[in-house]
């Protein structure tokens, strides 16, 4: 009797243990979906303002701050644009000194906390992007959740450009491609996914990284269409990229999408679990992490490696990667380049990071940009 009470007592303990193990992997994986534009991705370090001249912040020196180009930065109650390093000032050696551009909201002060992102506009892009009046529309779209906020730039053309942001950004970061597209009289359409600011939130909050927004990307399609697309070229950022993949293979849409641009596309759920919990959460944790983070956001890697698969690709692809892409390995859209050469142009910009190819190489990302789309409008 003895030893069967000490087996019930032990047996308790462990299915203790283990529901106890569960419902913590179930807490830190939600808390890998919870990435909103406040919260900060691989590779975009913490920063810390030391100084701010007339037209210079000066920042720690990191991978991040030294990359070249135009950035956002952002900070608690600080909103700021931020150009290229500054070469010929004299600065302490653990830090970097870049032009300031801007100052869009609050006081960008020495001790300020910050980071920069890539995701360099904010607000109305009529304003932030000096728009005339009637160049672009607000517009509505009938998301399978609710309502979807959305930009409309008008345009001459009827191969229409269709936007799917990725995680932690929100459709302000595609808007700064807005007046390329203007230039090119290519009509675009710029959308917000379920749970962004103004669409509606899901029950738990979640980003589904992909695997639910891609819906969001048919229904603005569909939109598209209804305005006269005769053919979408679908452009998406990181998991906005695999949004696109995914809305691409949808039936309902396949038949209108004449192409695709994938920047920094996610192109394997688990790396990206993995890189998000490598940042936010201790050794331990990670795998019970991951693991519940799959199961909650509904990821089926099978269902990605097929939209993704180059014998399925039957549209021009323009794949635009950072080797040093911290979040989404750049080898996927390698390989992916290489089996289909065909249909698949491969650009790359070294210290780029993630979803940022535009903000370091701007001539050179609209330059590629033009060339992919000259021959599909």
């Amino acid at each position: 009797m003895h030893l069967v009470r000490t087996t019930a007592m032990t047996a308790a303990t462990m299915i203790g243990a283990g529901a106890a193990a569960l419902a913590v992997g179930r807490y830190a994986g939600d808390g890998l979906l919870r990435s909103g534009p406040d919260r900060p991705l691989p590779g975009e370090p913490r920063l810390t303002v030391r100084d701010v001249g007339d037209a210079t912040v000066t920042l720690d020196r990191t991978p991040a701050s030294c990359r070249p180009g135009t950035y956002g930065l952002t900070g608690r109650g600080v909103r700021a644009v931020v150009g290229p390093p500054v070469a010929d000032v004299s600065h302490a050696h653990d830090r970097v000194v870049r032009r300031l551009e801007r100052i869009t909201q609050g006081d960008l002060r020495p001790g300020l906390g910050v980071r920069l992102t890539p995701q360099v506009h904010q607000g109305d892009p009529r304003e932030a992007l000096g728009f005339a009046p009637g160049d672009l529309e607000d517009a509505e779209l009938a998301g399978e959740t609710g309502p979807l906020p959305a930009w409309f730039l008008p345009g001459a053309r009827d191969t229409h450009v269709v936007t799917a942001h990725g995680l932690g950004a929100t459709r302000e970061h595609p808007a700064a491609l807005l007046p390329f597209w203007h230039r090119s009289r290519l009509p675009a359409l710029v959308p917000a996914h379920r749970g962004d600011p103004g669409a509606p939130r899901p029950a738990d909050g979640l980003d589904r990284l992909g695997a639910a927004e891609w819906r969001d990307v048919v229904t603005a399609v569909e939109e598209a269409v209804r305005r006269g697309a005769r053919h979408v070229v679908l452009h998406g950022w990181s998991t906005g990229a695999t949004a696109a993949l995914l809305a691409a293979a949808d039936p309902k849409v396949r038949p209108h999408i004449g192409g695709l641009v994938l920047d920094s596309p996610v192109l394997d759920w688990d790396a990206a679990l993995h890189a998000l919990a490598a940042r936010r959460l201790p050794a331990a944790l990670r795998p019970l992490a991951v693991h519940a983070a799959r199961v909650r956001a509904g990821l089926d890697q099978g269902r990605l490696r097929a939209a993704a698969d180059p014998a399925r690709l039957t549209v021009p692809v323009l794949l635009l990667h950072s080797p040093d892409d911290a979040f989404a390995p750049w080898t996927r859209s390698r390989d992916l380049a290489a089996h289909r050469p065909d249909l698949v142009t491969l650009r790359t910009v070294r210290d780029a990071g993630h979803a940022a190819l535009w903000n370091a190489d701007r001539k050179g990302y609209e330059e590629s940009l033009r060339r992919f789309l000259t021959p599909l409008v």
